[in-house]
């Protein structure tokens, strides 16, 4: 194989914001018939949607796209929703026969393959100059990225979307064993998108998130002289194979990287930036104190 593996461009979730929803994929039959199920007995049971949230400890966006089947139900919360609805064991059996249907529901065509492989993957590294990365991403800032994005989205395209980005992070908390790197610029966390509320949180979920000792944070400086990575972001995966892929991404398309040697330059350029951004106690002071500042 010569060069990478082109992937078409669809609409969804890369680490930017939007694209062609209209072709993404429908959730399953199975998904829409499980959230309808939930949602009659939850109504039987006298339960408006927010005091079924509180009741289950999920927010009531989470709820509401559980029962349209745009998001799968976490196993926590059909546990929960089968103890306050009955507890008759319907919940819970047919929860395993619930699939997403065909893709990823509210992720790209160009990025769906990438996001598989992440889900396997021994190692992850990413370097982004634009935005928060989608793994570190608080719902705040995803929801303000989808509706700043043109054409504009529907409300439905874009509550796809942000449950899609926010599932995926649910990897920062179940691989503990696996070592994420990320390497962002600073003039990201100084960005104020959506307002000086929305970059608090995403400071203080950044804090949190990279608070384990398998995820790794350095912020590239603005004022540093050197730099790596000028042409742009770019992720980087090691397979269960010890196979290494890159993923490079720009406006509506995204490119899957196979050839070794393109690899290699990339893994390159990567490893001298680590060098070269601030050390991850350093990164996370100047984040402390960037949040101190709002």
């Amino acid at each position: 194989m010569t060069g990478g593996i082109d992937i078409m461009a669809d609409g969804g979730d890369g680490e930017s914001a939007g694209g062609e929803q209209d072709r993404e994929p429908d959730p399953s039959d199975s998904l829409r018939t499980w959230g309808a199920v939930q949602q009659a007995l939850r109504e039987h049971a006298g339960y408006s949607r927010a005091e079924f949230a509180d009741l289950v400890r999920f927010s009531k966006h989470t709820v509401e796209s559980v029962e349209l089947g745009r998001r799968m139900p976490d196993e926590s919360y059909v546990v929960r929703s089968e103890e306050l609805l009955g507890n008759t064991g319907a919940l819970q059996k047919s929860s395993k026969y619930v699939t997403r249907g065909r893709g990823d529901v509210g992720l790209a065509a160009w990025f769906r393959q990438w996001a598989r492989l992440e889900r396997v993957a021994v190692s992850l590294c990413t370097y982004e100059c634009r935005l928060v990365p989608g793994l570190l991403q608080a719902e705040g800032y995803a929801r303000a990225l989808f509706e700043n994005r043109l054409p504009l989205l529907t409300e439905e395209q874009t509550e796809a979307q942000i449950e899609a980005r926010l599932e995926r992070q649910q990897m920062l908390h179940e691989r503990l064993t696996v070592p994420f790197h990320f390497i962002v610029e600073e003039s990201v966390f100084r960005r104020r998108l959506g307002g000086r509320e929305v970059l608090r949180g995403q400071l203080d979920l950044v804090l949190e998130l990279t608070a384990p000792h398998n995820v790794m944070l350095q912020v590239m400086p603005t004022e540093a002289e050197f730099h790596a990575c000028m042409d742009g972001p770019v992720r980087l995966l090691e397979t269960p194979e010890g196979r290494r892929l890159a993923y490079s991404e720009g406006q509506e398309n995204g490119r899957l990287i196979s050839d070794r040697k393109e690899v290699r330059v990339l893994q390159q350029r990567y490893d001298t930036l680590r060098s070269q951004a601030l050390n991850p106690k350093d990164s996370r002071g100047l984040l402390e104190r960037l949040r101190g500042e709002l």
